[in-house]
């Protein structure tokens, strides 16, 4: 890569393939729709209904906000840009810096929420008599103040670091390209600080908690009473009384996909910016970054799937939302 102070001169320009710009715009423009719809309408009914507000629901709100804010930053303009001229950036110098901090700001703020959750639900499955003390709505409230004003000050360097520079294509104007300030050898410890805050922290922590989860669920059968956790001076019921094995192995499977799912869909972007990190040659195979790039965007699309699917609770409140019967309906569990 040149250097981002440098002119950038490109002899002939260069376009995406029309098999390219209809796969990418297809799928990724799908992810788009149904991933900002979904975690839109996960913040609706939890706002919508006081029955809803549990710690548990706090974190799945902060995820939703955290999946909006990536699929919003990111699937339009990646979008854009295979119809645009190489690597043209339209946006302003504004719009590439801001870009490319709400993308860290939603990516990071969405790992730390998913971290928070897996801890909530350890503590409350795990450790029941600690849950009445600790899982209440006021501490899970100041817990995503943290999570999000951690994520704010940690990706607030990319107002600085990113900016515009000219490009020059046969036959065009000058043009912009978003980019770098430092060359990328500059950028390695603050990559590889993403890699392990934002990636390897959370997962390790997801498959040992889960897997404590899970041992719990399988081999300490419950004794009739269900656990509670408190909302403000109110106590949820969270598990009915008559739980049964198999409904243990839902929950099991679902945890699994928690954790699996984490590692699975960000593992080719993380990879790749490792490899090119240390690599003399970097790998730019497009239709692999596209890939890698779109399981992101998947991953921020399919949470209110992935967290809520098994919530009876949920399903009953999508149902409302989606029929646009009565706000004030009674809610079941």
């Amino acid at each position: 890569m040149a250097k981002p102070l440098e002119t950038v001169l490109y002899e002939d320009p260069i376009y995406f393939s029309e098999s390219y710009r209809l796969i990418g715009t297809t799928i990724q423009g799908l992810i788009f729709l149904v991933g900002v719809l979904g975690n839109l309408l996960v913040v609706f009914v939890v706002a919508r209904s006081r029955s809803m507000w549990c710690p548990t629901n706090c974190y799945l709100v902060s995820l939703a906000v955290a999946d909006c804010i990536v699929l919003v930053a990111a699937v339009p303009q990646e979008i854009v840009s295979y119809y645009l001229v190489g690597s043209e950036w339209i946006w302003g110098d504004a719009g590439c810096s801001f870009s490319i901090f709400a993308q860290n700001l939603g990516i990071n703020a969405s790992s730390l929420s998913v971290a928070a959750f897996t801890v909530e639900r350890y503590i409350a499955i795990c450790k029941p008599f600690l849950a009445q003390t600790v899982c209440t709505v006021r501490r899970a409230l100041k817990i995503v103040l943290c999570v999000w004003s951690f994520a704010a000050i940690y990706s607030s360097p990319w107002l600085y670091l990113a900016a515009t520079f000219p490009i020059y294509y046969r036959g065009f104007p000058p043009l912009k390209m978003c980019d770098h300030k430092l060359s990328r050898e500059e950028y390695l410890g603050y990559y590889f600080a993403d890699l392990v805050v934002f990636y390897l922290i959370p997962l390790f922590l997801c498959i040992f908690l889960y897997s404590q989860i899970a041992h719990r669920l399988i081999n300490q059968p419950f004794n009739g009473s269900p656990p509670i956790i408190i909302i403000g001076n109110r106590r949820c019921v969270e598990l009915q009384p008559n739980f049964r094995t198999s409904s243990r192995s839902q929950v099991v499977k679902m945890l699994g996909f928690v954790s699996a799912l984490f590692a699975v869909l960000w593992l080719p972007y993380r990879g790749l910016l490792v490899y090119n990190s240390v690599a003399q040659e970097k790998y730019m195979n497009l239709w692999y970054l596209m890939a890698a790039k779109t399981c992101i965007y998947l991953n921020s699309a399919i949470n209110p799937i992935l967290y809520n699917a098994m919530s009876i609770r949920f399903r009953s409140a999508f149902g409302r939302a989606l029929s646009l019967r009565s706000v004030c309906s009674k809610d079941h569990v």
